[in-house]
């Protein structure tokens, strides 16, 4: 399978990730029976930077997030907007925690079984119960890809994932542009920074050979609405020589096709 045909289902257990970001670095216990505090004031977690980041390693055919989702009512919001499912997890007593994690493995196992096309699942949280779903999704021939925090990650869930992701690195910002963005006309900026975060992307998928086709395609994971026409351009290769002009990006044509191939990001002078 291509590279850029990979099919995801993300899982995400939320309230792990919630609350590891909450404790500010401090480590999330790792016992079964812990009962999670409400979250107070504004936390400062952000789930789309995530969903964002994931987009680029494919397409996300399922994103699901478990929860009490009562006690984090002010990710509904976003949730809804980025079309997330939130499984509603109601905390009973002492085994709300282990009943959401029971569950997100239920369904990741049904999916790994009943959609044959789902060829990569993203475990986004740093719970080490998790392991044990991992190698069952590995051994069934899934890639398996984690997220969670630096401080309250088990290494053992990361060390058995095919790659894992920390929530630090997502958000760090991406670096700058060598053009500046006063140097580029107003109406075009948004596409050109699109295709800048989306080469980016690619370049942190270790992509060598960045075709026009395959940087089009990332950049409509990330924003399905994309078109470059809205932009002035009349083609996608218009957008490209447009940005080589202003001293972005390199290009170069493949020989066998006659298409463009982005070379990387023109270097400063």
């Amino acid at each position: 399978m291509a590279d850029e045909a990979h099919s995801l289902a993300v899982l995400i257990d939320f309230e792990n990730l919630a609350l590891g970001y909450e404790r500010s670095g401090a480590p999330a216990p790792s016992g079964h029976n812990r009962r999670l505090p409400k979250p107070t004031g504004d936390a400062g977690f952000e789930i789309r930077p995530v969903i964002e980041r994931l987009v680029e390693k494919g397409k996300v055919i399922v994103k699901r997030a478990y929860a009490d989702w009562g006690r984090f009512s002010k990710y509904r919001e976003v949730m809804h907007d980025l079309g997330i499912q939130m499984m509603e997890i109601p905390e009973r007593g002492m085994t709300g925690k282990n009943y959401a994690d029971i569950q997100l493995a239920v369904d990741a196992l049904d999916l790994c079984y009943a959609k044959e096309h789902i060829d990569t699942f993203v475990v986004v949280s740093g719970d080490s119960d998790f392991t044990p779903l991992v190698a069952k999704l590995k051994e069934n021939g899934k890639s398996v890809i984690g997220v969670g925090m630096k401080d309250s990650t088990s290494d053992l869930l990361a060390a058995n994932c095919d790659e894992f992701i920390y929530y630090e690195d997502i958000v760090t910002k991406p670096v700058a542009s060598s053009v500046a963005a006063s140097t580029i006309p107003k109406a075009k900026r948004p596409a050109i920074s699109l295709l800048t975060e989306s080469i980016q992307a690619l370049q942190r998928e270790n992509k060598d050979v960045m075709y026009s086709s395959m940087v089009k395609d990332t950049m409509k994971r990330k924003q399905p609405q994309f078109s470059e026409t809205s932009y002035g351009y009349r083609s996608f290769s218009d957008l490209l020589q447009d940005a080589e002009k202003m001293g972005l990006i390199s290009l170069r044509t493949d020989q066998r096709s006659g298409t463009w191939v982005v070379v990387g990001f023109t270097e400063k002078k």
